[in-house]
């Protein structure tokens, strides 16, 4: 990042600032320049540094549900920051300007890049995790979870494949027989098939209905570009993407953005029942 990374003595005391409330949730100090304000979707896009005992430095997207630090957030401007980690979503609690600050690189990860509600979601023929290619084009019958994440993510794709894991589990017979879950890999360097089997095994996700996808570089490069999440890897290795997740449904609209983590199984699980026009299930987190 542009700005200098914080000495061992600050790093140490960040950690110790790391508190846990009687809920279990954890709180942060982190330190980074706003990327981009999206008040719409609760969402702001930072760049930080690392975060001890949490995160490394990376760009990413976090939920803010507190429209006041929305409403004082502008792109630009560096921070200081306070997060809660509650083990299913990160969510910026504070937030505080930094004067004097340097600014650093504009990485150029954008929400506004997100394809919009409506719009036919682009097509993509992928490998899965049996070896198997998968086009978009062939799941035309079903409604496809669609989202985004890499198997040595340090942050939020395994909280999101956790999520969905639930969310698939939570499904009927009847409806989840007409449903899709696809993740792509924003690391198709390192998540081989077999890779995406051990991932998706450790998980819990049921393959029977779950297609891990990768492929060659530029293919998948090609598919994340025109899905606006973004692929930018960093020295160690960590991947800066943007977290999200869409719905698509049996002619290939997306009918529905859920960017973040702040999203529950059970409102996905409406929003299926109502895309395909059936009851909503009324038994989530069943196995």
């Amino acid at each position: 990042m542009g700005f200098p990374q914080m000495p061992r003595v600050a790093s140490a005391l960040a950690l110790l600032l790391a508190v846990a409330c009687g809920d279990g949730t954890r709180h942060y100090e982190g330190r980074g320049v706003v990327r981009e304000v999206q008040r719409d979707m609760h969402q702001l896009v930072i760049e930080h540094e690392d975060i001890p005992g949490l995160m490394p430095t990376m760009t990413m997207n976090f939920d803010v549900t507190d429209p006041k630090l929305l409403e004082q957030a502008k792109p630009g401007e560096a921070v200081d920051f306070e997060l809660s980690f509650d083990g299913r979503s990160y969510r910026i609690t504070r937030l505080s300007p930094r004067p004097g600050a340097p600014a650093g690189r504009d990485r150029g990860l954008r929400l506004a890049d997100l394809p919009a509600q409506e719009d036919l979601a682009p097509d993509f023929h992928l490998i899965d995790q049996g070896g198997h290619e998968v086009a978009l084009t062939d799941l035309r019958s079903f409604a496809v979870v669609l989202d985004f994440i890499y198997t040595n993510c340090p942050g939020p794709c395994p909280i999101l494949t956790s999520s969905h894991v639930t969310l698939q589990r939570s499904l009927p017979p009847a409806l989840r027989s007409r449903i899709r879950f696809v993740s792509i890999s924003l690391d198709p360097e390192r998540d081989t098939p077999e890779a995406l089997r051990r991932y998706a095994a450790a998980r819990g996700a049921d393959l029977k209905t779950w297609s891990f996808l990768a492929g060659p570089a530029p293919q998948v490069e090609d598919v994340v570009k025109r899905y606006g999440v973004g692929r930018i890897r960093q020295p160690d290795g960590t991947i800066d993407h943007l977290v999200i997740t869409l719905l698509i449904d049996p002619a290939g609209r997306i009918v529905r953005r859920y960017v973040g983590l702040e999203h529950q199984p059970e409102e996905i699980a409406g929003d299926l029942a109502a895309v395909l026009a059936v009851a909503p299930p009324a038994n989530l987190g069943a196995k």
